[in-house]
C-alpha cells in the first residue's frame, strides 16, 4: 500500500513537471545536443560511452568545479569571503591533495565505473536519444538522488566519527582544517566506498537512461565542491536550495570535528540536534560583530 502511495505521488509529481516544462519556450541548444549525443552514439560502442565516457565526464566535470575556488586565492578581491581567513591555502596541500585524488580516482573509483556498462546492460539502461527523459525530470530524480545520498552519509559519516575508528579511516579527509574545493574527494579508500555507496542507491532505484547518471554525476559533484570551496560567495544560485547546508555548514564541521554531518541538506542536523554547536558559534560571532561596529 505505502509502495503504490509513493508511486502515486511520483507520477503526480512528474505529470506536473512535464506541465510546467511544456509552457516553457524550445530549449535553443535541444538540437546541437541532439546531433552531439547521436554521433557519440554512432561512434562509440556502449561500452565506450558507460565506461571512459564516464570517467572523463567525472575527471572534466571535477576538475572545472574546482578552477574557480583555485583562482580565488590568487584574487585578493575574493578573500574577504573566504571563511577561514587565517588558514590560506600552501601549494604543499594542494599538491598532496592532488596525488591523492588521482589515486583514489583511477585505483578506486575507475574500476567501479568500469562496473557501469554491466549495470546499464543488466537493467536495461537505455541510451538512445528517443527514449532519453525530458531534462526537467532529471532535475527531479537528481533532487530525489541528493535526499537519498544525504541521508545515506548523514548516518555513516557521524558513524565514521565515532572514536574507535575515527583515526582509521575518516581522520585522512579531516587533515585539512581548512577545506579547498579539490579536497572534496580527498579521503581514505574505504572511505570513498562507504560514503559513495548513497551515490549508488539513487542511481540503483531512480534509474531509466544512461544520461540521468552523467546528470547526477554533476549534480553531486557541484554540490560537494561547493560545501568543500572554503568560500561562501553572494548570489551563489545553490543557496536558493530550501534547507541547502552550503560551505559555511561543512566549513564548520571540518573547523569543528564535531557536528554538522550531512552532506547536503540541514535537516538531519536539525532533527538530531548535531548543529547546536554550529548555531551557537553563529550566535557568538554575531556579537562579536555588534561589538566591533
Amino acid at each position: 500500500m505505502a509502495t503504490n502511495e509513493s508511486i502515486s505521488i511520483f507520477s503526480s509529481a512528474s505529470l506536473a513537471v512535464e506541465y510546467v516544462d511544456s509552457l516553457l519556450p524550445e530549449n535553443p541548444l535541444q538540437e546541437p545536443f541532439k546531433n552531439a549525443w547521436n554521433y557519440m552514439l554512432n561512434n562509440y560502442t556502449k561500452f565506450q560511452i558507460a565506461t571512459w565516457g564516464s570517467l572523463i565526464v567525472h575527471e572534466a566535470l571535477y576538475f572545472l568545479f574546482c578552477l574557480p575556488g583555485f583562482l580565488f586565492q590568487f584574487i585578493p578581491y575574493m578573500k574577504k569571503y573566504k571563511i577561514q581567513k587565517d588558514k590560506p591555502e600552501t601549494w604543499e596541500n594542494q599538491w598532496k591533495c592532488f596525488k591523492v585524488l588521482l589515486f583514489n580516482h583511477f585505483c578506486i573509483q575507475l574500476p567501479l565505473i568500469c562496473g557501469t556498462y554491466y549495470f546499464t546492460e543488466y537493467f536495461n539502461i537505455p541510451y538512445d536519444w528517443e527514449r532519453m527523459p525530458r531534462w526537467c525530470l532529471l532535475l527531479v530524480k537528481c533532487l530525489g538522488c541528493a535526499v537519498i545520498e544525504d541521508t545515506w552519509h548523514y548516518f555513516l559519516h557521524r558513524l565514521l566519527h565515532h572514536k574507535r575508528i575515527y583515526k582509521y579511516i575518516h581522520k585522512v579527509h579531516h587533515e585539512f582544517q581548512a577545506p579547498f574545493g579539490m579536497e572534496a574527494e580527498y579521503a581514505h579508500p574505504l572511505e570513498t566506498l562507504i560514503l559513495g555507496t548513497g551515490f549508488f542507491i539513487g542511481i540503483m532505484l531512480l534509474c531509466d537512461h544512461v544520461i540521468f547518471l552523467w546528470a547526477w554525476v554533476t549534480i553531486r559533484l557541484m554540490e560537494t565542491i561547493d560545501v568543500h570551496s572554503g568560500y561562501d560567495i553572494p548570489l551563489n544560485p545553490l543557496n536558493l536550495i530550501p534547507f541547502y547546508a552550503g560551505s559555511r555548514h561543512h566549513d564548520f564541521h571540518h573547523m569543528n570535528f564535531i557536528g554538522n554531518y550531512a552532506s547536503t541538506f540541514t535537516w538531519w542536523d536539525r532533527i538530531f540536534g548535531t548543529d547546536s554547536q554550529f548555531i551557537a558559534y553563529n550566535e557568538k560571532m554575531k556579537k562579536v560583530g555588534k561589538k566591533t561596529e
